[in-house]
């Protein structure tokens, strides 16, 4: 069986990659840059970006099992998206892992779940096996919403979300690529061990980093002005917004035991991941 992986430059590739290359399991690193590619023993380098479909197709010749991580966010992100897997499908791929989102739907309130879905459309739409791996919003990420001024923002209203460590989802896409077989066109919701309110996430940012961190609620129009600042493109501002009302709607608070289910250990919490990020 080859195995191939894509975002090996990136968290949760490269902790894939890492931890396959421990094991001693061979596989192909697909990369934009042949510089960033990590050094690791069994593995192949090829070069190639998403949206180079001839590229892509010769990358992936002789693949069996594929670790598809999204691209970056990007307003053709899903045009990157269909070309890679028209590339893989033609070169003979049989089975795509792709990481997912958690609340992926045509009308996800979370603007880039659509892109997902899309995605998981154009997977189904090939004759290749899929896993989707839906993951909830990062665990990693929610220190990064905290302003300078110590204050995360946004219309999240008093809604929970059940975000997850990358850590468990590279756990996770490992697991299934280790046994591809016992994964065959599942689609798992990767989530952490309880659901959160932002100003339960801020009261644990507070203390474990020993600093004044709180949640103050927007409006829809505030929050769209407070990140004017960034003059983001529609798109992006859309996306920053929409990851508040998401999570004010209560899409993303269900606890799923899919990490477990899969990995045998319980996935991390958000007091876990800040202790590791300290280390």
């Amino acid at each position: 069986m080859t195995i191939a992986i894509t975002g090996a430059t990136g968290n949760i590739g490269g902790a894939v990659a890492r931890a396959l290359a421990a094991d001693g399991v061979p596989f192909r690193m697909l990369v934009r840059d042949p510089a960033r590619a990590p050094e690791l023993p069994g593995t192949e380098v090829a070069v190639a970006s998403f949206d180079d479909a001839e590229a892509c197709r010769t990358a992936l010749d002789g693949v069996d099992v594929l670790l598809m991580v999204s691209a970056a966010e990007a307003q053709d992100r899903l045009g990157q998206h269909r070309t890679f897997v028209g590339a893989a499908a033609a070169a003979g791929v049989l089975h795509v892992v792709y990481t997912s989102f958690a609340g992926a739907a045509a009308d996800a309130t979370f603007t880039l779940g659509r892109d997902h879905w899309a995605t998981e459309q154009a997977i189904r739409g090939t004759s290749m096996a899929h896993t989707f791996l839906r993951d909830c919003f990062y665990l990693d990420f929610v220190e990064d919403l905290v302003g300078e001024d110590g204050v995360i923002r946004g219309p999240a209203g008093d809604g929970a979300m059940a975000a997850v460590a990358r850590a468990d989802v590279a756990r996770v896409a490992t697991a299934v690529l280790r046994d591809p077989s016992a994964h065959l066109d599942r689609t798992y919701e990767l989530t952490g061990p309880v659901a959160i309110t932002l100003a339960e996430a801020a009261a644990t940012v507070s203390e474990v980093r020993g600093r004044p961190v709180r949640y103050q609620p927007e409006t829809l129009e505030e929050a769209y002005a407070s990140r004017a600042v960034w003059n983001p493109e529609p798109w992006q501002a859309d996306a920053w917004v929409s990851t508040y009302t998401a999570i004010a709607e209560g899409a993303l608070a269900h606890v799923s035991g899919d990490v477990e289910r899969i990995t045998g250990r319980r996935p991390m919490t958000l007091r876990e991941v800040l202790e590791a990020r300290t280390r």
